[in-house]
C-alpha cells in the first residue's frame, strides 16, 4: 500500500529539481501566511463579501490587475532563469527539458495571463466611468469572466509542481505537442488552462462591446467617445472573432491527444500545418488585441499632459478600426519559412506592410498633440514618451521581417525575439504601466510617490535596452531561438552577458514598483486625491470622486461634445457655464453580489483537472457542478436591488464631492 502511494506521488508531483522544491516550499509558506493573516484579523467574511463575490466592475478590475502583477512576477522569474542559463557558454544551470518548460510557460503567462488580465482590469475600471455608465452591461457575466480566467491561470500554473509543465513552445506546434512526442500531462495543462481562461476572455469581449454600444451617457455619440473606449471597442471586436478560433484549435488538439483523433498528425491523415495556420489566425490578432488598448491609454495621457485636444481624433478612430480588421489578414507572415509559395508570401508581406501605416498614423498624432503643448512630465507621461522611440524601433524591425526573403534569414534567430519583445514590452507593458499610474488615484483615492515611480521608469528603460538591443545583433550573428546553451567559439557570450544584466535591471525595476505601491498605501493619507481630478483630466471619469462610489454617477451626465469634462471646466473658468442645474436624485438600480461565478469557475477547474489526468469521476463532478450553478442562477430572481435616495445623499456627502 505504502509503495503504491509513493509511486503515485512520484508520478503526480514534480520531483528531482531543487528549483521545484524551492517553489513548493514558497507556495506552502505563502498559503499558510495568507490563511493565518485572514484568520488572525478575522477577514474571511470581508474577503467573501467584498471581493470574492463582488460584481462591482471597479473591484473586478482591481482583481484582474492584482492577478496580472502576480503573473508578471512568475513570468519575469522564468525570464531571469532563462537569461541566467544563457549568460555564459556551457552553463548547466537548467536542464534542456526544464529550459523548454520555462520558455513555454514564460510565453503563455506573459501574453495570456499577464497582458490580458492587465488589459481587462483597465477595461473594467475605466470604460463605464468614461462613457458615463453605472456598470457594465452584464455584471454577473463580468464576475464569471474574471473567475474563469483566474481558474484557468491557476490550473496552468499548477503544472509547475504537479504533473509537469508543458514544453512544446508557447504555441504548442504539432508534432511536438502530440501524444506520441509529448506523452505527459503538461500539454493537457496547457490546453485546459487556456481553454477555461479563454472562455472568460470571450465573454469579456462580448460584455464590453454591448456596454460601449448600448450604455453611453445621454448625448455621447460614438464620435464623442474617449479614445480609450474606442480602443477597447476595436480590441473587443477582434476578441469575439479570434478567440473562437483558439477554442476550436485547442479542442482539436485535445481530441488528438485524448480520443486518438488525427487532425494534426501526418501518419493519421492530418496536417500539422493546419494547426499552425489556425493558431496564428488567432495569434496575430491577439498581438493587436493587447496593444490597441495601450494605444488608447497613450492617447488619453498625451492629451491630458500636453493640455491639448487629441490631434486627428477621427483618423485615430479609423486607424484603430482598420488595424482590428487587417490584423486578421497577416497571420501567414509567421511562417514564411515553411514554404507557402511566392504568391501567398507576397500577399501576406503586403498586408503586413499595410498594417504599419495606421500604426504610424497614431505615432504622428501623438507627436502633433504634444507639439507646442504645455507638457508636464509626471510618471504616466514618462512611460508614454518612453514608449514612442521603443515602439518605432519595434515597428521598423517588424516591417523588415515582413519582407519574405529577409525573414528567411531572421525568422529563427534572436532578431525576432528582440523585435517581439520590443513591441510587446515597449507597446503593451509600457502602455499598461502608464494607464495604471494615470488611473491609480481614481482606483484607490491617492497618488503614488513620483520619485520612486521615476526611479522605476528609468531602471526599467535602461534594463530594457540593455536586454534586447544586443539580441538584434546576436540574431544577425546567427544565434537561434530555443537554444539552451552554446560554445565559446560562437562569439556570443559578451552580448549575452549584457542582455542578462539588462534582464536583472528590469527585475530590480519591478521591485521599485512594488516598493512604490507599498509606500503609497503606507502614506496614502498624505497623498489623498481630494479633487477627483488630480491630473486636470479631460474625460468623464475625472468628474467623479476618487475612488468612485459603487454607482459611479449619482446623476448620469449629459454629454454635449468630445472631452466634455474638460470643456465644462473651461467654460466654468471663463464664467460661461451659467448656473449649475439642480440635480434630482432617484433610486439607483444595481446588481447584487453573487457567489455563483467563483463556485462555477471552481467546478470548471475540477473538470479541467479531471480531463488532464483522465479522471472521469472528476470530470463528471466538475461539469455537474457547472450545470447545477447554471440552473441555480436561472431560477434565482433576487439578483438586484435599489440604492435609496437618502443613502445616495449620505454617500455623496461623505465622499470628496466634485461638482458635475
Amino acid at each position: 500500500m505504502w509503495e503504491k502511494v509513493k509511486d503515485f506521488a512520484s508520478e503526480f508531483f514534480v520531483t528531482g529539481d531543487p528549483l521545484i522544491y524551492g517553489a513548493d516550499v514558497t507556495i506552502v509558506l505563502t498559503l499558510i501566511a495568507i490563511i493565518f493573516g485572514l484568520t488572525y484579523f478575522k477577514k474571511w467574511k470581508w474577503l467573501w463579501r467584498e471581493w470574492l463575490t463582488t460584481v462591482d466592475h471597479k473591484k473586478i478590475g482591481i482583481l484582474y490587475i492584482l492577478a496580472a502583477f502576480l503573473m508578471l512576477f512568475r513570468g519575469g522569474v522564468d525570464a531571469l532563469l532563462m537569461r541566467a542559463q544563457l549568460a555564459m557558454p556551457g552553463v548547466d544551470f537548467l536542464t534542456p527539458d526544464h529550459y523548454n518548460q520555462i520558455f513555454t510557460t514564460h510565453g503563455v503567462i506573459m501574453i495570456l495571463f499577464m497582458a490580458m488580465p492587465f488589459m481587462f482590469g483597465l477595461f473594467n475600471i475605466m470604460v463605464p466611468l468614461q462613457i458615463g455608465a453605472r456598470d457594465v452591461a452584464y455584471p454577473f457575466l463580468n464576475s464569471l469572466s474574471f473567475w474563469l480566467f483566474f481558474s484557468g491561470a491557476m490550473l496552468f500554473n499548477l503544472s509547475f509542481v504537479i504533473g509537469g509543465s508543458p514544453d512544446a513552445g508557447w504555441l504548442a506546434y504539432p508534432p511536438y505537442s502530440e501524444l506520441q512526442y509529448n506523452p505527459g500531462v503538461g500539454q493537457d495543462f496547457y490546453i485546459w488552462g487556456i481553454q477555461i481562461s479563454g472562455i472568460g476572455s470571450l465573454m469579456t469581449g462580448i460584455n464590453f462591446i454591448v456596454t460601449i454600444l448600448k450604455m453611453r451617457a445621454p448625448g455621447m455619440k460614438l464620435m464623442k467617445m474617449p479614445m480609450f473606449s474606442w480602443s477597447v471597442l476595436s480590441s473587443c471586436i477582434a476578441i469575439i472573432f479570434s478567440f473562437p478560433i483558439l477554442t476550436a484549435t485547442l479542442a482539436l488538439l485535445f481530441l488528438d491527444r485524448y480520443a486518438g483523433a488525427h487532425f494534426f498528425t501526418l501518419d493519421g491523415g492530418g496536417n500539422p500545418m493546419m494547426y499552425i495556420n489556425l493558431i496564428w489566425m488567432w495569434g496575430h490578432p491577439e498581438v493587436y488585441i493587447i496593444v490597441l488598448p495601450a494605444f488608447g491609454i497613450f492617447s488619453e495621457i498625451v492629451s491630458t499632459f500636453a493640455k491639448k485636444k487629441l490631434f486627428g481624433y477621427k483618423s485615430m478612430v479609423y486607424a484603430m478600426m482598420i488595424i482590428s480588421v487587417l490584423s486578421f489578414l497577416v497571420w501567414a507572415h509567421h511562417f514564411f519559412t515553411m514554404g507557402s509559395g511566392a504568391d501567398v508570401n507576397a500577399f501576406f508581406a503586403l498586408t503586413t506592410m499595410l498594417i504599419a501605416i495606421p500604426t504610424g498614423v497614431k505615432v504622428f498624432n501623438w507627436l502633433f498633440t504634444m507639439f507646442r503643448g504645455k507638457i508636464t512630465f509626471e510618471t504616466p507621461m514618462l512611460w508614454t514618451i518612453g514608449f514612442i522611440p521603443c515602439f518605432i524601433v519595434g515597428g521598423l524591425t517588424g516591417v523588415l521581417l515582413s519582407v519574405a526573403p529577409a525573414d528567411f534569414q531572421f525568422h529563427n534567430s534572436y532578431f525576432l525575439i528582440a523585435h517581439f519583445h520590443q513591441v510587446i514590452i515597449g507597446g503593451v507593458v509600457f502602455g499598461y504601466f502608464a494607464g495604471l499610474y494615470y488611473w491609480w488615484p481614481k482606483m484607490f483615492g491617492f497618488k503614488l510617490n513620483e520619485r520612486i515611480g521615476k526611479w522605476a521608469f528609468w531602471v526599467w528603460n535602461i534594463g530594457f535596452y540593455f536586454c534586447f538591443m544586443p539580441q538584434y545583433v546576436l540574431g544577425l550573428m546567427g544565434m537561434t531561438r530555443r537554444v539552451v546553451t552554446y560554445t565559446w567559439d560562437k562569439g556570443w557570450w559578451e552580448l549575452n552577458v549584457v542582455s542578462t544584466i539588462g534582464a536583472v535591471l528590469m527585475g530590480i525595476a519591478f521591485l521599485f514598483q512594488v516598493w512604490q505601491i507599498v509606500d503609497g498605501f503606507k502614506h496614502r493619507k498624505n497623498n489623498l486625491d481630494t479633487t477627483g481630478d488630480p491630473w486636470n483630466g479631460r474625460t468623464l471619469e475625472w468628474s467623479t470622486p476618487s475612488p468612485a462610489p459603487v454607482y459611479n454617477f449619482a446623476v448620469l451626465p449629459q454629454v454635449t461634445q468630445q472631452d466634455d469634462w474638460w470643456e465644462r471646466k473651461q467654460r466654468k473658468e471663463q464664467g460661461q457655464s451659467g448656473p449649475t442645474p439642480v440635480q434630482k436624485l432617484e433610486p439607483i438600480h444595481m446588481p447584487r453580489n453573487s457567489g455563483t461565478p467563483i463556485i462555477m469557475s471552481a467546478c470548471w477547474f475540477i473538470a479541467g483537472f479531471g480531463f488532464i489526468f483522465h479522471w472521469e469521476w472528476f470530470v463528471i463532478a466538475g461539469l455537474g457542478g457547472v450545470v447545477a450553478c447554471l440552473l441555480y442562477h436561472s431560477f434565482n430572481y433576487d439578483t438586484d436591488y435599489y440604492i435609496p435616495v437618502d443613502e445616495i445623499e449620505r454617500t455623496e456627502a461623505a465622499l470628496r464631492k466634485v461638482n458635475i
